[in-house]
């Protein structure tokens, strides 16, 4: 990996002109890729693509969030922020790849789920808990990757699997840095300051127990060099779907389940004031 960089150096890696999307990637990882459209209820969503491919021969459901390249790209897809469409899209696709039992891939490269009016008119907090309650149950195994961006909710909609790995200046976060600092201290212009001290990296993921797996990234960033990071992604890959479709899918149902109820365990020392002791009591508990 690069020599340590900071949470800030890192998000600028990721917003890097030229940065591989999803796009880039689905040629050079999986072969036969067959793009599938629409949620059935209401229309298409051009910020989520799904379809079903091969990989190293295996059928497979890949779903991924779609960044642009150039700004007319990027107003096609809506900047990556995904309408409810399209994460009812993902979860038709996902239910379908349970039905024909192929693993599912997701790859997310979100800022957050979209916002705006009609998004919350066609129950945008909707589609996504529903998406995260169906991936919890899904009976076939699922592999997320983090791209880039995490952002929110609209990276938790597709982030519910048995393992989570992200590119190496990766970032997973509740909120953006910007939107930290403008609602904690009312100043966006400490979003630099906000972001290294939200703990938001791939490390950080692993260290706290969300991601699994860090994917090294070429010299410089994964725009430097595509063909490096696919075969690293590939690779990644091909272990780890070949591993989980081994496994006896009501076990892996269980792992997925230990997994997501273990995130956000935490310790909390306090004065036991009502004993008059004065000593520290230790509990614990779940976010």
């Amino acid at each position: 990996m690069d020599e340590k960089k900071t949470a800030w150096e890192r998000l600028q890696l990721v917003h890097t002109k030229g940065r591989p999307t999803i796009k880039d990637y689905i040629p050079l990882v999986f072969t036969d890729f067959y793009e599938m459209h629409g949620d059935r209820h209401f229309g298409d969503d051009n910020a989520v693509i799904g379809g079903i491919a091969r990989l190293d021969g295996r059928p497979v459901t890949v779903i991924g969030q779609v960044k642009g390249r150039d700004l007319n790209e990027n107003k096609a897809c809506n900047f990556a922020m995904p309408l409810p469409e399209g994460y009812r899209k993902a979860l038709r696709l996902a239910k379908q790849a349970e039905k024909f039992h192929r693993p599912v891939i997701c790859f997310i490269d979100t800022p957050g789920a979209y916002a705006g009016m009609a998004a919350e008119e066609r129950g945008q907090g909707e589609a996504i808990a529903r998406n995260i309650a169906e991936f919890m149950t899904l009976r076939t195994p699922i592999i997320s990757i983090v791209l880039g961006e995490g952002g929110s909710g609209g990276a938790l909609a597709l982030g519910v699997c048995d393992e989570l790995a992200m590119l190496e200046n990766a970032q997973y976060s509740v909120v953006s840095p910007r939107g930290f600092a403008s609602i904690l201290w009312k100043d966006a212009s400490r979003e630099e300051e906000a972001c290294n001290i939200m703990r938001i990296t791939a490390e950080d993921m692993v260290d706290l127990g969300v991601a699994e797996t860090i994917i090294k990234e070429p010299l410089g960033g994964a725009h430097n060099d595509l063909d490096k990071i696919s075969e690293n992604i590939k690779e990644y890959l091909s272990l780890k779907i070949r591993e989980k479709c081994e496994k006896d899918i009501d076990e892996l149902l269980k792992e997925r389940y230990t997994k997501f109820r273990k995130i956000g365990e935490f310790k909390e020392h306090a004065d036991d004031l009502s004993c008059g002791s004065g000593k520290n009591k230790e509990t614990g508990g779940n976010m």
